[in-house]
Order: C-alpha cells, then sequence, then structure tokens
C-alpha cells in the first residue's frame, strides 16, 4: 500500500540520499541489537479479536438499508479496503478487473479472471455469504465487463442505478457504463461511507488497542535515546527503533521522524537528519491491528527547549483540547476544525492556513484517512461512534514545527481520546 510514510521512504531511495529505508533498517535489526526499552517489550497479539463473519454479514445488511434510502439498485466494490470490510477478501488490484455487485435486493456475484477462481473461491466461501457463490469468470480474451452486464441482467437492473466504490479505477466503471448504456453509474460513497464512517464496538476496541500499541512503541523508542547515549542519532534509526518496538509488541507499525527544521514540513523531508541537543523530533505513524489502524504524532526535544518552542508547544496543546471538547454529537464537522484554529489564530499564528496548514483532523478506521473528515466547511453533523485524529498544529518555516496527534472517539455526549495527550516537549509520555 502507498502511504505518505511509504513515499517519503521510496523517495529518499530515489534522490540516492545517504538514507535507508527504514523498513530495510527494522529488518536488519537483530535481537541483540535493540536497546532494553524495546527488547523486554512483549506480544500483545492476544488481544486483538479478530471481525467475524457474522459482523460482515450484518455490513451487507446495512449496506442494502444504505442503497434503498439512496436509491441505488446496487454498488460495485473492486479490490481495496471496502471489499474486505464488507467480505474479508483481500485482493489487489491490478489492471485486471476483480469485483463485488452487491444488488439492493437479491444476492451479489463477483466478476473475476479465470485463472483466479480457485483462489477467489476459497476467499469468498471463507466470508459472509451463504450458499453457493456466483462467480463469473472471463478469460484473458473476453471482457469482464460484459460479465457484470450479465449479472446485472440476471438480477433486473440493467438499467439502474449502479454505485461505484470510490477507489475504483475509472478504467473499470468507464468500462462497465459503455456496455451497460442504459445504467446509471453513480458514487456509492454514501452506501461505502455511510457502513464504514461509524464504528460498532468491536472496530472501536480494535482502534483503541492499536493506539496503546503505538503510544508504547513510541515511548519505547523515546527512552531507547537516553539508553543509546550516542550523539547524531539518525531519523532513519529512530524509526527503526519505532518499528522494532511495534514488532515487539506484535503489530506491525511505523513512524514517519523529522527533525529540526524539517519538523516544520507537516509530512517532512528526505533530506538526512539527525537528534541533537535542543533539536525537535517530530513523529507520526501507527500501526495496524486486525486491519484497524492509529494514526499518532509526538513532538518532543532531547534537553531544553527554548520559549518559544514551548510557547508553541502549548498553544497547539491547547488547541488540541479545545478540539476534542467541541467534538460532540449533532456538531457540524467543520466546527470542530474552527475551535482549534481560533486558538491558533488568536495566538498570533494566523490567518487561515498561514502556521496551521492543514484541517484539524480526518476519519480513521481500517485506513489511516477516511470518511469523514474535520475540516472547513463540512456540515456533516458528528454522531457517536465516527473516530477521528485530533492533529493541530503549527510549523514555523525555517525553525521548527510542533504536532499534537490523538485518535479520538466521538461518545454518546461528547468525545474521548484513546490515548493520554503530551505534557510537554521535555514530557512527550
Amino acid at each position: 500500500m502507498f502511504t505518505r510514510r511509504n513515499l517519503l521512504k521510496i523517495g529518499a531511495a530515489a534522490a540516492g540520499a545517504s538514507l535507508v529505508p527504514e523498513s530495510l533498517i527494522a529488518a536488519d535489526t537483530t535481537a541483540e541489537d535493540l536497546p532494553p526499552s524495546i527488547a523486554k517489550l512483549e506480544s500483545m497479539r492476544s488481544l486483538a479479536k479478530p471481525i467475524t463473519r457474522e459482523e460482515r454479514g450484518a455490513r451487507l445488511e446495512k449496506a442494502r438499508q444504505l442503497m434503498a434510502q439512496n436509491k441505488l439498485d446496487a454498488i460495485m466494490v473492486g479490490g481495496g479496503t471496502s471489499l474486505v470490510y464488507f467480505t474479508g477478501i483481500h485482493w489487489w488490484t491490478s489492471e485486471r478487473m476483480f469485483v463485488m455487485v452487491l444488488p439492493a435486493k437479491g444476492a451479489p456475484f463477483f466478476v473475476c479472471p479465470g485463472f483466479e477462481e480457485d483462489r477467489a473461491m476459497e476467499q469468498i466461501t471463507a466470508g459472509p455469504f451463504a450458499g453457493t457463490p456466483d462467480i463469473r469468470i472471463w478469460q484473458e480474451d473476453e471482457s469482464p465487463y460484459q460479465r457484470v452486464l450479465q449479472g446485472l441482467k440476471d438480477r433486473g437492473i440493467a438499467a439502474g442505478n449502479i454505485g461505484v466504490e470510490e477507489r475504483m479505477g475509472f478504467v473499470f466503471a468507464d468500462g462497465v457504463a459503455q456496455v451497460a448504456p442504459q445504467a446509471r453509474m453513480v458514487s456509492a460513497t454514501p452506501v461505502t461511507a455511510g457502513c464504514r464512517m461509524v464504528k460498532s464496538p468491536h472496530e472501536i476496541d480494535l482502534m483503541r488497542l492499536a493506539a496503546h500499541v503505538t503510544l508504547q512503541a513510541y515511548a519505547s523508542a523515546y527512552r531507547a535515546i537516553f539508553e543509546s547515549k550516542k550523539e547524531g542519532i539518525t531519523q532513519n534509526q529512530f524509526a527503526a527503533w519505532v518499528a522494532a518496538a511495534h514488532d515487539k509488541l506484535g503489530f506491525p507499525g511505523d513512524a514517519g521522524v523529522q527533525v529540526g527544521e524539517y519538523s516544520a514540513l507537516p509530512h517532512g523531508s528526505i533530506q538526512p537528519q539527525a537528534l541533537r541537543e535542543g533539536s525537535i523530533l517530530l513523529m507520526d505513524g501507527g500501526c495496524s491491528v486486525e486491519g484497524y489502524v492509529s494514526d499518532i504524532s509526538r513532538t518532543f526535544v532531547i534537553g531544553k527547549p527554548t520559549d518559544k518552542m514551548k510557547k508553541v508547544f502549548d498553544i497547539v496543546h491547547r488547541a488540541q483540547t479545545v478540539a476534542l471538547a467541541a467534538a460532540k454529537p449533532g456538531v457540524e464537522c467543520g466546527a470542530v476544525d474552527a475551535a482549534a484554529r481560533k486558538v491558533i489564530t488568536d495566538a498570533g499564528f494566523g490567518p487561515d492556513y498561514k502556521y496551521f496548514s492543514h484541517r484539524v483532523g480526518h476519519g480513521m478506521g481500517m485506513d489511516g484517512h477516511e470518511w469523514p473528515y474535520l475540516v472547513r466547511g463540512n456540515k456533516l453533523a458528528l454522531v457517536p461512534h465516527m473516530t477521528f485524529s485530533d492533529e493541530p498544529g503549527i510549523y514555523i518555516r525555517g525553525e521548527f514545527g510542533v504536532r499534537l496527534e490523538d485518535d479520538m472517539h466521538i461518545t454518546e455526549n461528547g468525545s474521548e481520546l484513546f490515548t493520554p495527550q503530551s505534557e510537554s516537549l521535555e514530557k512527550p509520555f
């Protein structure tokens, strides 16, 4: 999966910089190399309970209800997160079309490359579907779009409203539209996001565990700095410690790490960096627990921060706290961003996006970024069991940046963070 963190790693290699991708360093880190704070970590895998077939079946029924409400006759879902969410099927995307078509009424059908039939059958029958699955295969010299069209005809919806999942490639949606000109291709987001953006108690438990795992990994990597007693620890070495700590805790995870002036770039730089006395380090990352992610940022200083650094940290901390207080059922998403932005602007770091250059938060769940978004202009009202990042920041180009990010759950009456807020630049954990 391409994420902003992976792209930074790839970019570093492509630029020929004196950087080794964090994943390679982590892979080469043996148990003997690990600092004590990381080596002593124990796996938390037993705490994670997988999503069940019954839960996925309930999601399919919820999707059908939303299809009826939005006047959709079916949705098409290709390989990606939404397919996993509804079915448990993990399918990489390629130039060959694989798709589930879920009608509002009647059984779903699948269109699959002929040589992949056995692999598809294995995963489909392990999912929430009753009876013999309807799999329509196509050979290399045949059109998958004709298979979709026939399936729609068999369901009596070839002239219906067909929702297309947002991550499906244009080539596939257009291919179906070309052979089914009487069908109307529309967005499936009201259905897919309508299901995914409100979490079940089980999903929230998995996200809470992911957040605690990442925070523990971060804290262990932070302590490793003092155990190493080494000057000039690179951002890649620190990132390797974070990855190794996640591995010890039983879940894959990583972090992008930016030091000094590069912390003023919200998604960082590929330039070589080293942590020295008095410099700020900003890390942003997370892990995956049974497919559900964390996304946490911490900013700290080794040694004594400047008064300006402490002032900026305090403003960002206050903005994060105000955003948390503003986030409650019935409040518009955009109002949460406005509450945090006002704190930062009133403190002299405005206007608009000058220093706080991004939205205050994004929805999260199986994807690190998913619907809905805490951004100006979003009038969608919050409802219980939505989950978001809460991540205000101030970025002063050429000097430093501070971002504090925790994962937030909308409760029945307000909101809560899954993890404790950072206390200060000197006590991040």
